[in-house]
């Protein structure tokens, strides 16, 4: 492959799919108790919030599988408002597993000791890697060939985790300073290549920039989410946890002022276009599309401007579940109290109604086990293959309805059962 195209088939491979895993859920098993843990009362407002998310989640999964793996969602040259708003709010599903991840940490630390917890995040922590590089990646592509591997989310919350393990030996407010740097300060550090480091090159890619850590001839592998400043998004979850301490009056007023300061923190910052994200807004000749180069942040890693983009409602909206659950949405609560379960479930479901359509459509199903291509992951779609955006919401509304019994009958088991392994799925 050359190497133009190597690259700029990296480029698009990484701004589509490090959502894959966005995604998500699994992402907080740190929120996985044993039935004596479980059996105290959960913070529904936790789980509802977390379960909310993995419903979105669901949805990019969907438009990566059924739609047009040609298109960026999020380039205002080719995008549609539909196409950029779906993807959009899917941006929130990450940082808020990753956020929840932390702040599960925390309240699993109040019922353990210590080393006892960072045991407990380090074996965690290290199961989501081998997750990623194994169960999780048959699922996603239905081949072993590894030629193309994407290091998506779970790698990165697994590594976050081990990093936690670390961190959880520190004051509380030692760990909130480090959330904050990293958080705060990475965006200083954009103009830094891999390629300054010489033979040290993948050790940047792994910390801050994504891009490929292995190419040969035979495979190449390709990091989405770098740990910096995810780490930082977990670690401030953590120093977050004690907020559920609090009596009701005095969280709630917290995650109020805090949900509205971030939020403000981010439009005043973002209008100012100078610092927090690596590509600046502009105005747009076509309607709406200031607007929507306004919300444009950069995920991969995701900027200042993105955490606070994101964090700011996640905060007002678990003020305002906080204490109830709307019965319009209390179905979340199922997804968010079996993340890992979800996870796994969706892109499973996802893959097999793909293949299934595949099957009806065009008689035939190779291209969803063949190896795919760096410029359309997760598989190579076949000539003729992307739906409507309509025909994505349909699919993404079938895959959750499919996922619901399911995660319904686990979350019950789990509930009535307390064996190990259960702590892993």
């Amino acid at each position: 492959m050359p190497d133009a195209l190597r690259t700029k088939s990296v480029d698009q491979l990484i701004a589509k799919n490090s959502a894959n895993g966005e995604t998500d859920a699994a992402m907080a098993l740190s929120e996985l108790p044993t039935q004596t843990q479980r059996a105290r009362a959960r913070i529904d407002s936790i789980d509802l919030l977390r379960g909310v998310i993995m419903v979105i989640m669901a949805l990019d999964h969907t438009r990566d599988y059924f739609g047009n793996a040609a298109v960026n969602p999020t380039d205002l040259a080719t995008t549609s408002p539909g196409l950029f708003l779906t993807r959009w709010i899917t941006h929130f599903c990450a940082p808020v597993f990753f956020l929840l991840s932390g702040t599960g940490a925390y309240l699993t630390g109040t019922r353990r000791s210590t080393g006892n917890l960072s045991r407990f995040l380090l074996t965690r922590g290290l199961w989501l890697v081998v997750l990623e590089l194994t169960a999780f990646r048959f699922i996603a592509t239905f081949n072993v060939d590894y030629h193309v591997t994407v290091l998506t989310v779970l790698w990165a919350l697994g590594w976050s985790m081990v990093v936690m393990a670390a961190l959880v030996w520190l004051p509380l407010g030692a760990i909130a300073t480090v959330a904050v740097a990293m958080i705060v300060g990475h965006n200083a550090l954009d103009g830094i290549a891999p390629a300054k480091f010489g033979a040290l090159a993948p050790a940047w890619t792994f910390l801050h920039s994504p891009g490929p850590l292995i190419i040969t001839p035979r495979s190449i592998v390709i990091l989405s989410y770098p740990l910096i400043p995810w780490i930082g998004v977990m670690a401030l979850g953590y120093a977050l946890g004690p907020v559920f301490g609090w009596p009701a009056e005095r969280r709630r007023a917290f995650l109020l002022r805090w949900g509205i300061g971030l939020t403000i923190a981010f439009i005043g910052l973002r209008g100012l276009n100078i610092y927090g994200d690596p590509r600046p807004w502009s105005q747009q000749a076509r309607d709406g599309f200031t607007i929507l180069s306004f919300l444009n942040v950069t995920k991969y890693p995701p900027s200042l401007l993105f955490v606070l983009m994101t964090l700011g409602p996640a905060l007002l909206f678990l003020r305002a579940v906080d204490g109830r659950t709307p019965g319009a949405i209390r179905p979340a609560l199922i997804f968010g109290r079996v993340p890992m379960f979800y996870f796994l479930l969706h892109f499973l479901t996802i893959h097999l109604l793909a293949t299934l359509v595949c099957y009806l459509r065009f008689g035939g199903v190779h291209w969803m086990f063949e190896s795919p291509t760096l410029d359309k992951f997760p598989f190579t779609q076949p000539s003729g293959w992307p739906v409507s955006l309509l025909w994505v919401y349909i699919a993404w509304a079938t895959v959750v309805v499919l996922a619901y019994p399911c995660c319904r009958w686990y979350a019950s088991y789990k509930a009535r059962h307390s064996s190990v392994w259960l702590s892993y799925l």
